[in-house]
């Protein structure tokens, strides 16, 4: 029964975290800023751990199911 939200909720996040991670990649690789009027380097820090998070998250919630 609880499986089906679950499985909602790990996909969301997995998504979520999979194209932050991926953004940041991009903005990172082409050295445009991650954030507008931030410390990039803190931007990026932060993006990137958030991104992780999500992406943990989406992971955890799939393999408890």
């Amino acid at each position: 029964m609880e499986s089906g939200p679950a499985a909602f909720a790990g996909t969301a996040f997995l998504l979520c975290g999979a194209a932050l991670l991926s953004w940041t990649a991009v903005r990172l690789r082409h050295r445009a800023p991650v954030a507008h009027g931030v410390n990039s380097v803190a931007a990026a820090t932060l993006s990137l751990l958030f991104g992780a998070a999500a992406f943990g998250g989406g992971i955890w919630c799939l393999s408890h199911l």
